[in-house]
């Protein structure tokens, strides 16, 4: 049996949860989302906690199990709590500044660069600090890549936009001939 599939989810205060054959709705006090798990998984409800459970052995069916459970228990952690990721930005004149559902970032290059915010994302920007947050966990961490990689943090003088708390290993440069 799965490690992380045989733990159960528990369902905190608030949160509500419908299974209506292989469909599953959560709902809280940030939102909702509901997801279509593999129909030869199996998702009880007992006692306020979500149990997962496979009809088979097979390795396709072990691989689904700890997952389904996660991306179960991470909709549930959405609901009620959320996600959020935060980048720093580093670098002389680099600066971000939200423009209703839009994201403005100079980050160096001739032209400033315009990144259209999906929706149930939202986007805050502290000139230097941009912090993604939302109720999809998956969302909120492709969003967060796609933010990073229009300017990577560089190993030479650290410039560029990196997640709050990332180390990004500095390299010496190139000395002058003596």
């Amino acid at each position: 049996m799965s490690r992380i599939g045989k733990n159960p989810v528990l369902i905190p205060e608030g949160v509500k949860v419908k299974i209506q054959s292989n469909n599953i709705k959560v709902t809280g006090p940030k939102g909702s989302q509901d997801w279509d798990s593999h129909p030869e998984i199996n998702i009880s409800e007992v006692d306020g906690e979500l149990y997962v459970t496979r009809l088979t052995n097979s390795s396709a069916h072990r691989s689904l199990h700890g997952t389904t459970r996660q991306i179960i228990n991470n909709m549930v952690l959405g609901v009620s709590d959320g996600f959020a990721k935060e980048l720093e930005i580093n670098g002389v004149g680099y600066q971000a500044m939200v423009q209703g559902n839009r994201l403005k970032l100079q980050v160096g290059y001739s032209h400033d660069i315009y990144f259209d915010v999906p929706e149930g994302i939202k986007v805050t920007s502290d000139r230097s600090l941009i912090k993604v947050e939302g109720i999809d966990k998956q969302l909120v961490g492709t969003v967060a890549a796609k933010i990073r990689s229009f300017r990577k943090p560089e190993p030479y003088k650290g410039k560029g936009i990196r997640y709050r708390g990332e180390y990004v290993r500095s390299k010496q440069g190139k000395t002058v001939g003596e």
